[in-house]
């Protein structure tokens, strides 16, 4: 059985590249619109990681980190940020809040699956 993750972003677009692109290398992919759907799914699905956009309405992808960081379960889960937003002092947002890797949109395929590759081991 492959590796397991999960896509969170509000954009369904969005989350059907990341779902396409992991699913085509052999991942599973479970997909949440924002961060506190991300948290009700991650309940009842064990990830071995979460890629998570950081706009989203209801919980953003900085506060689904620090919630998941606060979660024993998931204090060492891999969490890669994949934004639009490239500025430093977000960057450093997440990873203060937890986020392992920051990738940003528009990604290449290639880069993404090598990137989950690295951090899924």
């Amino acid at each position: 059985m492959g590796k397991r993750v999960l896509a969170v972003d509000d954009s369904k677009t969005m989350r059907d590249m990341v779902s396409f692109t992991l699913k085509g290398a052999g991942y599973e992919v479970v997909e949440a619109a924002d961060g506190l759907l991300a948290l009700d799914a991650i309940k009842s699905n064990m990830v071995d990681l979460v890629i998570t956009d950081i706009n989203m309405p209801n919980m953003d992808g900085i506060g689904l980190v620090k919630a998941l960081r606060q979660n024993p379960a998931h204090s060492s889960t891999p969490i890669l940020v994949l934004t639009t937003e490239s500025d430093d002092s977000k960057k450093n947002e997440g990873r203060a809040a937890g986020a392992t890797g920051w990738i940003v949109k528009p990604f290449e395929p290639e880069k993404l699956l090598k990137v989950v590759q690295k951090v899924c081991g």
